[in-house]
């Protein structure tokens, strides 16, 4: 009788894939976790009891077909679980790598709640889809026919490049505009490679063009072509810029030089990964080397900050937040990280303003000490201030990643009628992603908030049926 692939959770215990070790690994901006071997995947993929009620599946933003294909990498049916996952998710290799499973499909897994360690389930859509480019099982996208209608998309992150893989795959015509020199938006620019290595989104936007999708970069909406010449010339509209502008921090010298936003920060080490020239990278303003740093948040992109400052040789790094580890939003696997690469967290601790130098450059961060008091509006416990606290943090550089808000869209296109909501964000649909702008729609964080490339992919995949739907019937859905 053959041994039973599945069920094994009782007898194999979890094990993710071999992690490089971190005086190594430091050294440079490559992955840190190593692949599965093909026996390893299919050991621990064994381990899903295949649960009556999936939660992994119902966490997962994009609805994953996570115990189907696990069975079928279990059972070496590799190619039929690649083509499994990719049914329902654009760039499963890049979810695979960045998703924050143990808050998703990992964290919500029955095995993990009933003492056994969740199933890697992260590791093995890495896996996964690596082995199906590896093998050549990614196929060209090819449209049945080709349609004449055109689509424009104003973004090219997670979103903007889902919505379009979708929308070619049914023959429309698809015009991505972005600001950058190129496609990728966060993946390419704010996510570090030790986490997501670049040619992996590389090659998904080489699948796009060669499929006919038109990237137009290094174009601002509102300055290099107006929001109306763009409505003019495509049948739709897609706006799915993301959240770019870091929220301020209201402190004395907050403006001083060696104070910086975290995605100016992360954008200079990933352009340099490219190869690009980086004049306030080069001229040490954006370089960590030799440099005490100190960042504020506790979030991913904090966690993206203080590991990309290890690598670029800081002196010490250490991360200020205001909760405790148990309160962080950040990912605790990437927390764990850093810590194994030398990062010291303190934790319950806010900045009460920077210090300078005689020449006016960053000395040091003032510190207040904090505790947890009444939970808050949200549930979570609320930070106070204990007064008399306070103290000094010796720093050269200080990275403030307090996250994202929205820029002004309505003034930046021109567009007045571009409703937004109390926060900033593009007001849309639930679940067609429609904006109140006849057929204009909005996905992603520029609707959501900062939020996650999940859930972007997600947004990204409906809206494009949305717009299927639309132009399939335009005169019966304008009169709705």
């Amino acid at each position: 009788m053959a041994k039973q692939p599945m069920l094994r959770f009782v007898s194999v215990s979890k094990e993710m894939p071999d992690k490089r070790p971190p005086n190594l690994r430091t050294e440079d901006f490559g992955e840190i976790y190593r692949e599965y071997a093909t026996e390893k995947a299919a050991e621990q993929a064994g381990r899903c009891s295949q649960c009556g009620v999936p939660y992994c599946q119902s966490h997962c933003p994009l609805h994953n077909n996570i115990p189907d294909w696990l069975k079928l990498t279990a059972e070496g049916r590799l190619r039929e679980a690649y083509e499994l996952s990719q049914a329902t998710n654009t760039f499963p290799e890049i979810c695979g790598r960045i998703c924050p499973q143990d808050r998703l499909c990992e964290g919500n897994c029955v095995i993990e709640q009933s003492g056994h360690g969740t199933v890697t389930i992260g590791a093995v859509e890495k896996y996964i889809t690596d082995t199906a480019w590896e093998e050549g099982w990614v196929q060209a996208i090819v449209p049945a026919a080709d349609r004449p209608e055109s689509v424009a998309i104003i973004g090219s992150g997670p979103g903007g490049l889902a919505a379009a893989d979708v929308l070619r795959r049914a023959g429309v015509q698809v015009t991505v505009y972005d600001r950058y020199d190129r496609a990728g938006g966060l993946m390419t620019y704010g996510i570090p490679g030790f986490k997501l290595e670049k040619p992996v989104v590389m090659r998904r936007i080489e699948q796009l063009e060669k499929a006919g999708v038109e990237f137009v970069l290094n174009c601002n909406v509102g300055e290099d072509i107006s929001f109306d010449a763009i409505r003019g010339k495509h049948d739709a509209v897609l706006i799915a810029t993301g959240v770019y502008k870091a929220r301020d921090l209201n402190a004395p010298n907050a403006a001083a030089p060696g104070v910086l936003p975290a995605l100016d920060f992360l954008t200079a080490s990933n352009r340099k990964s490219f190869g690009d020239e980086v004049p306030e990278f080069d001229d040490g303003t954006l370089d960590a080397k030799g440099k005490r740093v100190v960042v504020i948040g506790g979030g991913d992109t904090a966690m993206d900050c203080v590991r990309t400052a290890v690598r670029q040789g800081a002196t010490s790094v250490k991360c200020l937040y205001r909760r405790d580890r148990e309160n962080m939003p950040g990912s605790r696997r990437e927390t764990a990280n850093a810590e194994e690469e030398g990062v010291e967290f303190v934790w319950l601790t806010a900045p009460l303003g920077f210090l300078t130098d005689d020449a006016g450059d960053l000395s040091g961060v003032r510190v207040q000490k904090m505790r947890l008091g009444k939970p808050d509006a949200s549930g979570r416990r609320a930070p106070e201030v204990i007064e008399g606290a306070d103290y000094t943090e010796d720093a050269d550089m200080a990275i403030m990643a307090l996250g994202f808000e929205p820029e002004d869209l309505p003034a930046l296109f021109d567009q007045p009628e571009l409703t937004v909501t109390r926060w900033g964000t593009i007001k849309a649909k639930f679940n067609t992603h429609e904006t109140e702008m006849p057929g204009v729609w909005a996905v992603g964080d520029i609707v959501r908030g900062a939020s996650l490339v999940v859930w972007a992919i997600r947004d990204g995949r409906e809206a494009a049926d949305s717009i299927l739907t639309y132009l399939s019937a335009p005169a019966q859905v304008a009169a709705e």
